[in-house]
C-alpha cells in the first residue's frame, strides 16, 4: 500500500517544512514506490563508497523551503535558505543525503547575526547527532564557519553541486570530497576498510576532490600502487600483496604531493580472511583426486554474469631469507562466471614445472576477470582467493617421476633434515592446560582456534576427535604459537598418542615483525613450517610411519601439562563489588576513575583502570551507589585498550564500545573477530554477535574479560604467576595473603577491621586509588577523553554512597515486601541483596548474582590442581587402551595385527603424578617375522647357554678321568719297573761303574 505524504507537495513555492515517510520499500510494487526506491538506491550506491549492496527499506524526506532566520526584521524576509534531508535505512545501515539549493543567510540574531542580512556573528552549526545524546558529527570546515556559504556549491554527490552524502550509523563516513579544508593530516574515507593480505581488494576512496587528470598514488604501509580517478568524489586503488597483518597506515598522494590524506587499513591474514572460494569436499587435500569442485559467489566479481573469469594457482616458499609468493599455473581461462567449476587434476599430470617451484607444496586458488575493467589506462579487476590448500593434487605426478611412488616419504625426509637445522622451539612455548575447563578460563594466554571451535567450527579437520582447540593469542619472542586440543572427555590430546593431537607451531598465524622475512610472514610461514609437514609426513603416509613419528615425537611434539599453572582471577561487578586475587570480598562505591590493578616493576608494568558512575535513579529517587561503566588497560608499551558501556539508547546493535589507542573498533565480520595490536590481541567471544563480551589478551599472559548483560557490566582480570607480589590497586596485592590486600599507593597497608564496615573501606582504602589529572604512584588515566573530558570530570570525592549492608538496614520498615524479594532472589549472596536494596532493580540484582556465580566457578576451577603423569608414548605399530594421564589411570598396550608385544604390557599412573616403575623399561611391537627370528635366537641362546656348559663339563670330566687313568697307569708302570730290578740288590762294595749304568738303563726301559 502506498504511503501518503503527511503534508503538501514540497515543490510548491509556499515556505515551510515538509515531511514525507516511505516505509517497506522492499515490497512496494506501486509505480511511485518502485521509482522512489530505485532512484534512492542508485543515488546512494553511485554516490558513496561502501554502499554497493545497499537496499533501502525505509526512507524519510524532510524539506526546508524558503525558511528565514530567527530574530530578523521586516527587511530580512527575502533572505531565505532552502535545503533538504533524505534519510534511508535498511534497519542496520543508514545514509543521509543533504541537498542545498539556497544559502542566503548564515546566522540568527541570537548568534550575533545581522537582523537584516543574517550575516556575521557565529554561523550555524552544520552536522548531526545520534538523537540520544551519545555521539555527534561536526561537518568541517562548514560548521560555524564562513565556508558555510559553499555548501550549495560543493559536495558534488552524484555530480550535483550542493549534494552531500553521509553514512550515519555506527561509523560516520563522508561520501563527498572536500577542498575547503587544509591540514597536515586529513581523514581519508574508503571502503572496504580491510582486505586479504594476498591482495586484489578494490578500495574506493573519498576525501580530496579529484580531477580526471590527477595522478593518484596509494601507499599501503610501505608499498605504493598507482590508482585512478572515477569521478570528482571517488578514486580507486587495488590493494597489492602485503607482508603484514592488522592495522597498517593507508595514505594517498595526488600529483606527487605530500601524503596528507590518511587512514588505517586492516590486513586480514589468509587463514582468517573471508573464504570466498570454497570446496565441496576434502578432495583438495588428497594426492590423486578424481576432481576438485570449487564454488564462489559470482557477484563478488561482477554484476555482469556474462563476463568470463580465469582460475589460477599461486604458491609460496621460503628457501632464502626473503619469502617468495609466486604464480604457478593458469588452471583455466574464459570460464563462465557461474560460481561453480570442476578442476580435473589429470589435465596437469604432464606439467613439468616442479623444478621451477622447488619446495612449493601449498598455495591458493585465485579467480579474477579474464578481461579487466580499464579506467584511464589502468586495468582493474576484482580478485578472490581460497584459503591455503596443499598442492599435492597438482604436483603429485611430477613428484612421482622424481622420487617414485613413495614421494611423500622423500619429501618428509627432506623436510625433517631441513627442520633439524632450526631451533627446537617446542619447549619454549606456553604449557597447555590439562583440561578443557582450564583452557577456556585462561583468558590471558589462550583463545579459540578458528579451525577447531566447538561453537563455530566443529569439523576439526586437522584434529579429528577433538572437541575444541585453543591457541596462544600472540606470538612469543621466537614468533611461535602453542596449540592445545581436547578430546570428548575434555582431556589434552597429545601427539605422542595420535597424529591428531595438539601441535605447537614454529610460526604463529599472525607472523612476527617485520613480517617480510622467512618464518615471520602471517599464515604463509605457518603453513610452510607447520601445516604442510603434517600432510607429507602423516596425512599422505601412515600414522605410524617413521616420518610421521619423527614429526610427532621429535619435531612437533605436544607439550604435556605437568608444569601448567592456572591464572588467578580478580573481579569487579555490580554496584560495585570487588573480589581480589586472594579471594577477599568487599564493597566500595566510589564515583570517578580508579586503579583496579597496577604493577610498576621494571619487567612487568601493568595498568588496569575502571570508571564508575552513578546508578540510574529508582522509583523513589537517586540511588546512592555506582556502577562500572568503562575499563582501560595496557601492559608495558602495548596499545591502550578501552571497553566502554554504551548508553542505554545506543545498545540496539552493540552493547560495548571498544577503543584501541583511541580508535573505535568493531568485530562485526568473521575476519575482524580477533584483532591484533601492539603487544595485545582483542577478540569477541565465539557466541557473541553484539559486542557484549570482549577479551583483551596481552603478550605477558595478562587477560582482561569485560562482559555486559542488560546494561550491567563486569570485568575479570586474569594474572599469570609472574605477577605474584607485584600488584596493587582495588583488586589487591596478590600474595596468597588476604591481610595485605588493602595496600595503599605508598606501599603501606591499611587495617580496616570489619569488612562489613563499608565506610571505613571507602574512606581509608578505596578513595586512595582514585585517578586525578596529576597523580603519583597511581599512573595516568588511560581512558579516551571524549570532548576533552579528563578524569576530574567523572570524579566526585564528595559522593557518599549507601554504607549499610543488608536490605533490612537499607530499606524503610514499610518496604518489607522488597526485603523478601531480595531474600528470595539472592539466596545467601550479600552482593545481590545489597544491589537490589539500593536500586530496587531485579535485573541488576540478578546479574550481580550471575557474575558472582561465574567468578566462583572460574576461581574454583583455577584452584583445582590437575595432577598429570605426563607423556606415555604409544609404541610404534601399537595402541593404548586410553589416553588418560591422571592418577589411577591404567594403560594397557596392544599391537596391531601381525605384530607381537614385547616388554611392559601395562602402566599405572600413581597418585604422586608419576608412571609406576616399569618391569622391563620398554614396550615395543615387533613384526611376527622379527619376533619369530628373535624367538629362535633366544631359544638358540638358551640352548647354547645350557648345552655348551654341559659339554664343557662332560669334556672336563672325561679329561679328568682320562688324566686320572693315565696317572694310575703310569704309577703302575713305575711300580713294575721298580719291581723288575729289585731281586738282585747290589752289595755295598759293588763296582761304581756298574752303579752308574742303572739310571741309563732305567731311562731306556722307560723309553721302551
Amino acid at each position: 500500500m502506498q504511503n501518503k505524504s503527511t503534508v503538501r507537495d514540497p515543490n510548491r513555492h509556499t515556505p515551510g517544512i515538509y515531511f514525507r515517510m516511505e516505509r517497506d520499500l522492499w515490497g512496494r510494487t506501486d509505480r511511485f514506490g518502485v521509482e522512489f526506491r530505485e532512484r534512492l538506491k542508485w543515488d546512494l550506491r553511485e554516490g558513496i563508497v561502501g554502499s554497493d549492496s545497499f537496499e533501502p527499506k525505509h526512507a524519510a524526506v524532510i524539506t526546508w523551503k524558503n525558511v528565514t532566520f530567527s530574530g530578523g526584521n521586516d527587511a530580512s524576509i527575502s533572505r531565505v535558505n532552502t535545503f533538504q534531508l533524505v534519510l534511508a535505512t535498511n534497519e542496520v545501515i543508514t545514509y543521509a543525503m543533504f541537498n542545498y539549493d539556497e544559502v542566503q543567510w548564515t546566522s540568527h540574531t541570537e548568534a550575533g547575526g545581522d537582523p537584516t542580512s543574517g550575516e556575521g556573528g557565529t554561523p550555524a552549526f552544520v552536522g548531526f547527532n545520534a538523537g540520544n545524546g551519545t555521539r555527534s558529527f561536526v561537518y568541517e570546515p562548514y560548521s560555524q564557519d564562513a565556508a558555510i556559504r559553499n555548501l550549495k556549491l560543493h559536495g558534488w554527490g552524484n555530480g550535483k553541486p550542493g549534494r552531500h552524502l553521509f553514512r550515519i550509523d555506527e561509523q560516520i563516513l563522508i561520501g563527498n570530497c572536500n577542498k575547503d579544508i587544509a591540514k597536515a593530516s586529513l581523514n581519508l574515507h574508503y571502503a572496504p576498510e580491510s582486505g586479504n593480505m594476498l591482495g586484489g581488494t578494490i578500495v574506493n576512496i573519498t576525501g580530496p576532490c579529484f580531477t580526471a587528470t590527477d595522478d593518484i598514488v596509494c601507499r599501503f604501509d610501505y608499498t605504493s600502487v598507482k590508482g585512478t580517478v572515477i569521478d570528482s568524489n571517488r578514486a580507486v586503488c587495488v590493494q597489492p600483496y602485503l607482508n603484514a597483518e592488522g592495522y597498517i597506515p593507508f595514505e594517498i598522494s595526488i600529483n606527487s604531493g605530500f601524503y596528507t590524506w590518511k587512514g588505517k587499513y586492516f590486513v586480514e591474514t589468509p587463514a582468517t580472511a573471508e573464504e570466498k572460494i570454497t570446496f565441496n569436499d576434502d578432495s583438495v587435500h588428497q594426492t590423486y583426486p578424481r576432481q576438485i569442485v570449487i564454488n564462489w559467489n559470482k557477484y563478488n566479481l561482477t554484476t555482469n554474469l556474462a563476463a568470463s573469469v580465469q582460475i589460477s594457482i599461486y604458491g609460496y616458499k621460503e628457501v632464502t631469507t626473503q619469502p617468495q609468493f609466486m604464480f604457478i599455473d593458469l588452471i583455466e581461462a574464459g570460464v563462465t562466471n557461474t560460481g561453480y567449476y570442476s578442476i580435473d587434476p589429470s589435465n596437469y599430470r604432464n606439467r613439468n614445472n616442479v623444478y621451477d617451484f622447488d619446495s612449493i607444496m601449498f598455495g591458493f586458488i585465485q579467480i579474477n576477470l579474464t578481461v579487466p575493467t580499464t579506467y584511464n589506462s589502468l586495468t582493474i579487476t576484482p580478485v578472490i582467493w581460497s584459503r591455503p590448500i596443499p598442492l599435492g593434487w597438482y604436483f603429485a605426478p611430477q613428484y612421482e617421476r622424481i622420487y617414485g611412488t613413495k614421494w611423500p616419504h622423500a619429501l618428509c625426509d627432506k623436510w625433517l633434515m631441513y627442520d633439524r637445522y632450526l631451533k627446537n622451539f617446542a619447549a619454549d612455548v606456553s604449557s597447555c592446560p590439562c583440561k578443557l575447563e582450564q583452557a577456556l578460563n585462561d583468558k590471558g594466554r589462550y583463545q579459540p582456534d578458528p579451525d577447531c571451535d566447538m561453537i563455530t567450527n566443529r569439523k576439526c579437520f586437522y584434529h579429528k576427535g577433538a572437541r575444541h582447540c585453543v591457541q596462544t593469542g600472540s606470538p612469543n619472542i621466537d614468533g611461535s604459537e602453542q596449540q592445545c586440543c581436547y578430546d570428548k572427555n575434555n582431556f589434552l590430546m597429545l601427539s605422542y598418542d595420535q597424529m591428531w593431537g595438539s601441535s605447537p607451531k614454529r610460526s604463529h598465524n599472525l607472523g612476527y615483525l617485520p613480517w617480510n622475512e622467512a618464518n615471520k610472514v602471517p599464515t604463509l610461514s605457518q603453513w610452510f613450517h607447520d601445516i604442510i609437514p603434517t600432510y607429507v609426513c602423516c596425512m599422505w603416509q601412515e600414522e605410524q610411519s617413521v616420518g610421521c613419528e619423527a614429526l610427532r615425537f621429535e619435531r612437533r611434539p605436544s607439550q604435556d601439562c605437568v608444569g601448567y599453572q592456572a591464572p588467578y582471577v580478580g573481579t569487579v561487578f555490580g554496584d560495585p563489588h570487588f573480589i581480589t586475587f586472594d579471594n577477599l570480598e568487599y564493597t566500595f562505591n566510589g564515583q570517578g576513575e580508579f586503579v583496579l590493578v597496577r604493577s610498576d616493576s621494571e619487567k612487568y608494568k601493568l595498568d588496569v583502570q575502571g570508571r564508575f558512575e552513578r546508578i540510574p535513579p529508582n522509583i523513589f529517587g537517586e540511588s546512592e551507589a555506582t556502577l562500572l561503566t568503562s575499563v582501560a588497560a595496557t601492559v608495558n608499551n602495548s596499545a591502550i585498550i578501552e571497553v566502554r558501556l554504551r548508553p542505554r539508547f545506543a545498545r540496539w546493535r552493540y552493547a560495548l564500545d571498544v577503543f584501541a589507542d583511541s580508535r573505535r573498533i568493531y568485530f562485526d565480520r568473521p575476519a575482524l573477530r580477533s584483532q591484533h595490536f601492539r603487544g595485545v590481541t582483542v577478540y569477541q567471544g565465539s557466541r557473541v554477535l553484539n559486542q557484549s563480551e570482549v577479551i583483551i589478551m596481552f603478550d605477558t599472559g595478562v587477560g582482561v574479560e569485560v562482559v555486559e548483560n542488560h546494561g550491567y557490566m563486569a570485568a575479570r582480570v586474569y594474572l599469570p604467576w609472574t605477577y605474584i607480589n607485584q600488584t596493587r590497586g582495588l583488586l589487591g596485592n596478590w600474595s596468597f595473603d588476604k591481610n595485605d590486600d588493602f595496600t595503599l599507593p605508598d606501599g603501606s597497608i591499611v587495617n580496616v577491621g570489619n569488612l562489613n564496615d563499608f565506610e571505613a573501606i571507602h574512606r581509608q582504602f578505596g578513595m586512595k586509588w582514585i585517578l586525578e589529572d596529576k597523580v603519583t604512584n597511581r599512573g595516568r588515566a588511560l581512558f579516551v577523553q571524549d570532548n576533552g573530558r579528563k578524569a576530574s570530570f567523572y570524579t566526585n570525592t564528595s559522593f557518599v554512597p549507601e554504607f549499610k549492608k543488608s536490605p533490612q538496614e537499607i530499606l524503610p520498615p514499610n518496604r518489607q515486601q522488597d526485603v523478601k524479594i531480595a531474600e528470595d532472589l539472592c539466596a545467601e549472596s550479600y552482593q545481590c541483596r545489597y544491589d537490589y536494596a539500593v536500586s530496587l532493580n531485579k535485573d541488576l540484582a540478578y546479574w550481580t548474582l550471575d557474575y558472582f556465580s561465574t567468578y566462583t566457578s572460574i576461581s574454583e576451577k583455577a584452584a583445582q590442581r590437575v595432577i598429570s603423569c605426563g607423556v606415555l608414548e604409544t609404541p610404534q605399530y601399537g595402541r593404548k587402551s586410553n589416553f588418560f594421564f591422571i592418577p589411577g589411570t591404567k594403560v594397557v598396550f596392544e599391537c596391531n595385527q601381525n605384530y607381537i608385544l614385547v616388554g611392559d604390557q601395562k602402566r599405572v599412573c600413581s597418585p604422586q603424578g608419576k608412571w609406576e616403575a616399569p618391569e622391563y623399561g620398554y614396550t615395543e611391537c615387533l613384526p611376527e617375522e622379527e619376533y619369530s627370528m628373535m624367538s629362535i635366537g633366544i631359544t638358540t641362546g638358551i640352548i647354547a647357554a645350557v648345552v655348551i656348559p654341559l659339554i664343557l663339563i662332560i669334556v672336563c670330566v672325561i679329561f679328568h678321568l682320562v688324566r686320572k687313568r693315565d696317572k694310575e697307569a703310569d704309577q703302575e708302570r713305575r711300580e713294575r719297573l721298580a719291581t723288575s730290578f729289585s731281586p738282585r740288590q747290589p752289595s755295598v762294595a759293588a763296582d761304581p761303574a756298574a752303579e752308574s749304568m742303572l739310571p741309563s738303563q732305567s731311562r731306556e726301559t722307560e723309553l721302551s
